[in-house]
């Protein structure tokens, strides 16, 4: 999984948020907010990284059960797929 090219993540003011750049920005109005674990699986799919290794991650920063990471995860895939973000 990995993000569209033309997407940052930018802190503003303390709060975590997604923002279009360049070409992006015609497709894309506006910006999503993010919490800090949101932010931390955004980082990770910038690079490009698997379901399986979004949850293994997020296990391992934040010391939660994998029946938790597995559902944070799923719900933020569903989020961010909804907004059109993936390649």
């Amino acid at each position: 999984m990995k993000i569209k090219e033309g997407f940052i993540l930018r802190n503003v003011a303390g709060n975590n948020v997604v923002v279009p750049i360049g070409q992006a920005t015609i497709d894309f109005n506006g910006m999503m907010s993010l919490n800090e674990t949101g932010a931390f699986l955004f980082e990770k799919m910038l690079k490009g990284t698997t379901r399986e290794e979004l949850i293994e991650a997020l296990k391992k920063e934040y010391e939660i059960e994998e029946a938790l990471a597995r559902k944070d995860v799923d719900d933020f895939i569903a989020k961010v797929e909804s907004e059109g973000l993936f390649e």
